[in-house]
């Protein structure tokens, strides 16, 4: 019997920031060294999706005129069926101008406020410095993820049950230089700031999400089974290192054209 997954990976070619789409490939290959096929089926503007056929969404993060087209088109071709995704549990991975429009609203300094998806209890508002740098953040379970952050906007979480941060800031900023939390995590939806790309630098994290739709499209005992411990010495080994580094790093702020929200 072959296994397999579909990935749809939204704004393929408008939001690409830092590598985004290392994620993506850091998805598929984990899963083929498993056995298990990845099907990636872009989705673009003005294109919607059926939610049956997806088990992993990914949404990267982008330049201010990439999110802002973004967020209208999500609004108006992809709304019902994210909200339905989110509803029937499909995996969700959005990363910085992504994970905001996952949320409430981005309210700027100026100009009309970006609605989002409402798909995780989060707003944004515009903040008045740059937040980037190198960061490292500490889970719940003790475990570690690392990445590269630069955004101006401040997110912050609301009180919906069962809605956490993705980790506790080490070194870094995270969502608002304030909370000493980063990313929002509500039952398969990950929001986060960490560029780099993420997951080919926490491979623990990459199988979380690879389990998580496993489980979902196949049940826990065959998706348990499908898992088996993958040789990850090499990504350790960068993981720590960028571990270092963030503790190490402490530059001072400045603004880059690649602005993001």
């Amino acid at each position: 019997m072959s296994f397999s997954l579909t990935l749809l990976h939204l704004y393929p070619h408008e939001l690409n920031m830092y590598g985004d789409r290392g994620n993506v490939l850091a998805l598929a290959q984990r899963a083929l060294w498993r056995g298990i096929t990845l099907d990636i089926r872009p989705v673009g503007l003005g294109e919607d999706f059926d939610p049956e056929l997806a088990d992993i969404i990914f949404i990267g993060g982008g330049q201010d005129a990439q999110q802002i087209a973004v967020s209208e088109d999500l609004l108006a071709f992809k709304q019902k069926s994210m909200s339905q995704a989110a509803q029937q549990k499909v995996v969700m991975l959005a990363i910085c101008g992504g994970y905001q429009l996952l949320g409430h609203y981005y309210k700027p300094h100026q100009g009309s406020e970006l609605r989002g998806l409402s798909v995780l209890d989060v707003y944004t508002i515009a903040g008045t410095k740059r937040l980037i740098g190198n960061i490292a953040l500490r889970r719940e379970d003790g475990t570690t993820l690392v990445g590269f952050e630069n955004h101006s906007g401040q997110t912050f979480l609301g009180q919906q049950k069962g809605l956490t941060p993705l980790g506790t800031v080490l070194a870094g900023y995270g969502n608002n230089g304030q909370s000493g939390e980063e990313g929002a995590v509500f039952e398969n939806i990950y929001g986060t700031y960490l560029h780099g790309a993420l997951l080919p630098k926490n491979p623990a994290l990459s199988d979380e999400l690879l389990l998580k739709a496993l489980i979902r499209r196949y049940g826990h005992p065959k998706a348990s089974a499908l898992m088996r411990p993958l040789s990850d010495a090499l990504e350790q080994a960068a993981h720590h290192a960028a571990i270092e580094l963030a503790h190490r790093q402490r530059r001072p702020q400045r603004r880059s054209f690649f602005s993001g929200f």
